[in-house]
């Protein structure tokens, strides 16, 4: 009984002391990817690998062709070339695969760069932020279920992310 009733003083405590604190929540990964300087980026990137995503595109395109030749001849033709067919789809069809995979690959690790870049850059626009609300705690938005918008800074974060 006693337990109980210590853990319950306890638990009212220290849910008093939460909220008499300055919380709020941010989206580090949304602020980075909102701000100008990641829409600028993007479009770089864009042009950057515009004549890869091209050739993968090229590369769909035949393999759907190969696939769509093999169904619609597949009783019109012998065994031997249906199966030619098939493998000019397979080998189309994997490096269509090897091409995109390289090209998400490459995409990824420019972002990966561009986000390390960023980092420095948004650790002191988050401090400020922080600072100039008050702030005593700092949650992730990805570590929360549920926070009400009153309590998100990310688009404050953003707009001071975009004046650097």
């Amino acid at each position: 009984m006693m337990r109980t009733l210590l853990g319950l003083i306890l638990t009212l405590g220290i849910s008093i002391t939460a909220s008499a604190q300055n919380i709020a929540v941010v989206d580090i990964q949304a602020a980075l990817l909102t701000s100008n300087a990641a829409k600028q980026y993007q479009e770089s990137l864009k042009a950057e690998f515009a004549k890869d995503q091209q050739s993968v595109v090229d590369l769909e395109k035949q393999v759907k062709a190969a696939r769509d030749k093999a169904a619609k001849n597949k009783d019109l033709v012998s065994a031997e070339e249906l199966n030619k067919m098939k493998m000019q789809f397979q080998k189309v069809f994997a490096e269509y695969q090897r091409s995109g995979q390289a090209l998400q690959q490459k995409k990824m690790q420019r972002e990966q760069a561009f986000l390390q870049q960023m980092r420095p850059v948004l650790d002191k626009v988050l401090k400020e932020v922080i600072t100039e609300g008050g702030y005593d705690l700092v949650i992730s938005r990805q570590a929360t279920h549920y926070a009400d918008k009153k309590y998100d800074i990310t688009q404050k974060v953003v707009e001071l992310l975009n004046k650097q």
